[in-house]
Formats: structure tokens, sequence, C-alpha cells
């Protein structure tokens, strides 16, 4: 599914000498903006969402809650499924503490790297760092913390495997999407999406110490999603990702090329979907549930190639697509959790 980056009419991405200049730009004045919040706070009096609240939201903030979320909705039905039944609470428990943690810190490394181009984009631009609400030294230790406790959390109290898994996760997201991947291809979200697909290796691991094929086609899953979930999101935004000089697809590519590849992708993830029937073992349940939620799905992304084919239809809906991708991993995931209990 290779990406063909393809000249459009698109505003021009500035270089990345403009967006350091930024950069610095922004962090000139930190100082004063953390001055006058210092400020704000001591006026308040304590009041109701100042002072410690709002530093402990911020910090809250940096670690992508929203996201995390939807990685913890695919551990708990993996581990089910590995255990081919209720696996222990106290493991469940733990397996998606340690979750959280190393995925807040991914999150956290992601804001601090990033926090540059966080300043230039509309979307991001209230995030902690990018306001000065957070000092970048402040993130960088909390990360590390956060990092260091997820990899020994699972080292001493689930298993090592499940460890060495966890600290590829963080790897693969924080070096290999956000370092190298992310300002240089249009095909970052591809590959750098391998960290979101983790989780489902680490909640196989957690209850077994190994991994087979049913885990790798979950995996798949994941991966063959990725790509359809977040471009329509970088549609939205792609004057934001050009402004700060990311490449994502829909800033290099047209509509259509772009609507294409998360066709071929959505066929590709239905086809993994598929694949755990026989791996896995899964009833006529699962079977239903993947070819319903996998054609409604793919069908959302079909009229948006077509609106892209023919702008006259009007918008694209890309944002339809958008939360419907979060609607399908959820279900889909639900669903392999419920087969383990059917009696058929």
């Amino acid at each position: 599914m290779s990406t063909t980056s393809t000249t459009t009419s698109h505003p021009q991405a500035p270089t990345r000498a403009a967006v350091r200049a930024e950069r610095e730009r922004a962090d000139a004045d930190r100082a004063d903006r953390r001055g006058a919040n210092a400020e704000q706070g001591k006026g308040a009096g304590g009041a109701p969402g100042t002072g410690w609240r709002d530093r402990l939201g911020a910090y809250v903030a940096l670690t992508k809650p929203r996201i995390i979320e939807l990685l913890l909705v695919t551990t708990l039905p993996t581990m089910i499924l590995a255990q081919d039944g209720l696996p222990s609470l106290w493991l469940v428990l733990l397996t998606l503490v340690g979750g959280t943690l190393a995925a807040a810190s991914a999150n956290v490394f992601n804001c601090y790297l990033d926090r540059d181009i966080d300043q230039v984009m509309n979307r991001t631009k209230r995030r902690p760092l990018a306001t000065g609400e957070i000092t970048p030294r402040a993130a960088l230790v909390f990360a590390t913390v956060l990092g260091v406790v997820s990899l020994l959390w699972f080292a001493l109290l689930v298993n090592v495997p499940a460890a060495w898994l966890t600290f590829a996760a963080i790897a693969i997201y924080v070096v290999g999407y956000t370092m190298i991947l992310k300002r240089r291809t249009p095909q970052n979200i591809v590959w750098g999406g391998i960290a979101g697909c983790m989780p489902v290796f680490i909640g196989w691991a957690a209850v077994t110490e190994s991994l087979s094929w049913a885990a790798v086609a979950l995996f798949g899953v994941i991966f063959f999603w990725t790509p359809p979930h977040y471009w329509p999101l970088s549609v939205k935004f792609k004057k934001d990702y050009a402004n700060a000089g990311v490449p994502m697809l829909p800033v290099v590519a047209t509509d259509r090329r772009v609507a294409v590849e998360m066709v071929a992708h959505t066929v590709a993830m239905i086809a993994c979907s598929l694949a755990l029937i026989p791996l896995a073992g899964m009833s006529w349940f699962y079977a239903a549930v993947a070819v319903a939620s996998g054609g409604w799905f793919l069908w959302l992304v079909i009229a948006m190639l077509r609106r892209a084919g023919h702008p006259e239809r009007g918008k694209l809906g890309a944002m339809k697509v958008f939360h419907g991708s979060i609607t399908y991993l959820t279900v889909l995931f639900i669903a392999v959790a419920v087969d383990v209990f059917l009696p058929f």
C-alpha cells in the first residue's frame, strides 16, 4: 500500500528553519506566560479550578487520556481471548494500570518533542507545554518517571515478556514515530501506528507469557485500522499540519488519493478480523459482528471516496469516518470478549 506523494494546490509547508524560529519566539515569552498564570492563581485565592488543581489537570492533559482509553478497550478483550475466559482480576488490574502508565509516558514524550509544532497548530496550541503552563524540563521528567515505573511494574508484577513489549511500544512511538517518521514521510502514521497495536501483544503476553497467530491477527486489525482512523482527522486539520511542516498524507496528496488508501487499508483490516475466526476458533456470533461492522465501516470510507471524486456532492464527511472508526473498533473488540463466554 505504497503512497505516492502527489503535488497539489495545497498550501506549501514552511521550512524547518521557520518552524524553529516560531518555536524560539514562543519559548521567549513562555516565562511571561508562566508568571501571568502564577499571578492569576494567587489572585484567585485558591478558588476551585485554580492553583494545584489546574497544575494537576495540566499534567493529566499531557498524557492524552482519550487515547489511553481506546488502547485499554483493546487490551481487556485480548486478555479474555488469550485466557479463553476471564483472567485473574488482579492480573487484569495490573496489566491495565501498567498499560496506562506506559501510554501516558509515550504521550508525554510526544508532547515534549512536538512542543514546537504544537505552538503553531490551532488544534494543539492550548496544550500545557505550548502555553507554558508546564515547563519542558518538568514534562521530560514526568514522562521518564512514568516510563520507568511502567516497565518496572510489568517486569515485577506481571511478567518479563510483557515488560519488553511495553518498552518496544514506548520506543516505537517516541523514537520511531515522533522523532523519525512524523516530520519526514506521509507514511508516518502507517508505520508509527505499530505502537498503537502493541497493547494487543502486551495483553496477550500478560496472560500467556508468549504470542500466537490469533494475537497477530488482532495486531493486524489495529495496524490497518489506524490510517483510516487518523487520516480523516488529518484531512480536517491539514492546514494546521501544513503550517507546522508535518507531511501527513492529506497535506501532500489529493483527497481522492487519501480516500483510495483508506479503502485499501479498510479491506485489509476486515480480512484480518475474519482471519481471527479460524485462528482463535471464534463462533458465528463474532463472525456476524465482524462482517456487519466491517461492512458498515467500509461503506463509510467508500462514501468518502465518492465525495472526494465528486466535490460537487458536498463535504467529504471525514469526521464521520473518524468517529465511525472508533465505533467499529469498540464493537469488534467487545464481540471478541463476548464470544469467549457464549456456549456455542
